[in-house]
């Protein structure tokens, strides 16, 4: 027996590259060639963990992993919706200031280089429609609707995440950090469900079997040792989560104090097309998960979701903005591989069952 086990994104960049950037600016043609060390440098150490499929570690997403396709679009302003993190600081988006709405870079392009190096299976993460939506201003732009908006938004989304498929993504990751965080912000759950059908829309233009290697990715936030909305009870997210039209799920847990609890809740509205990739990994807790502990984690898992709809993955990236260093790329390779050998334990213990 085998249990699929896949990473999230982000690895800490080499912090030569991070020294680099912030002297020179993120789209300094002459970093390329640091840029195309560090991707080669991080798939060749992913490899090594046995990770049986890998990213690229978002090494060359422009500052994070929620903007990269939008920064430096000339018809933005910085002053945009703000993410405050519980260790006090403020991320920032960029702010719409006119029409239209067009994508100045696809993840695409970093699946390119990527597969030019690796030898495994790479996954590709993308940014969920939700997400770029909180771009649009609360009053009307002059001349493009908010309706306009979404229609460009939802296009650029689908020709991004069908570039992925057909250059060969193992998985194509839709990150959706803003869920938990939608509750958060308004608790009655209406931005929630705007959220939900917002991403839906997007979903319903794949086939099914599109949808079966399209993921989506949830998380309290993951940055500078801290989250966004680790306090919002995941009770609030969990049922709409399954609501998606998805076929696999990427839902931080390791970091949760009542596992059992959410377990039961996954149990309860995971849908029998659905697959569910729990978290056994906590990228913000500096200790590193022994291979033991990650193997009781899976087996608790299994006592709640069947077998055949299991798999195990990292709470969130390592690294999803990119200036950060609070984890050391030795520490991020160090929990990815107890991960894999953790799974592969549990995994022979559940086969012999």
């Amino acid at each position: 027996m085998t249990i699929p086990t896949e990473p999230i994104g982000s690895i800490p960049r080499p912090l030569r590259l991070i020294e680099a950037v912030a002297a020179t600016g993120a789209a300094d043609p002459a970093l390329d060639p640091l840029y195309d060390e560090a991707i080669r440098d991080t798939i060749a150490r992913f490899e090594a963990t046995g990770s049986p499929v890998i990213t690229d570690g978002e090494q060359r997403k422009y500052h994070n992993f929620w903007t990269y396709c939008v920064h430096g679009m000339p018809n933005t302003a910085p002053d945009g919706f703000e993410i405050p993190f519980s260790a006090g600081h403020i991320r920032r988006m960029p702010r719409l200031t006119a029409g239209p709405f067009r994508y100045k870079r696809y993840a695409d392009s970093y699946l390119d280089v990527a597969l030019l190096y690796a030898h495994m299976p790479v996954k590709q993460a993308v940014i969920s429609p939700s997400a770029l939506s909180l771009m649009y201003p609360p009053e009307e732009i002059p001349h493009y609707s908010r309706e306009q908006f979404i229609d460009d938004l939802l296009a650029e989304h689908e020709a991004e995440v069908r570039a992925c498929l057909r250059k060969g993504a193992h998985k194509v990751q839709i990150d959706f950090t803003e869920g938990r965080l939608a509750v958060k912000i308004d608790p009655s759950g209406n931005l929630l469900n705007s959220f939900i059908d917002l991403n839906n829309l997007a979903l319903s233009r794949f086939s099914a079997l599109d949808r079966a290697r399209i993921g989506v990715h949830t998380c309290p936030g993951s940055d500078r040792d801290s989250t966004h909305s680790g306090e919002v009870d995941y009770a609030e997210l969990l049922p709409s989560l399954f609501e998606l039209n998805a076929g696999n799920f990427y839902v931080a847990l390791a970091g949760e104090r009542d596992r059992v609890r959410i377990l039961k809740i996954i149990r309860d509205h995971l849908k029998a097309d659905q697959r569910v990739f729990v978290g056994v990994v906590s990228p913000i807790d500096p200790r590193v998960e022994t291979k033991e502990e990650i193997r009781d984690r899976v087996l608790e898992a299994a006592e709640y979701i069947p077998v055949g709809q299991l798999g195990t993955c990292d709470d969130c990236g390592f690294s999803p903005f990119s200036d950060d260093t609070t984890t050391s790329r030795e520490t991020a390779f160090e929990k990815i591989q107890a991960r894999v050998r953790g799974t592969e334990l549990a995994a022979k213990i559940l086969g012999g069952c």
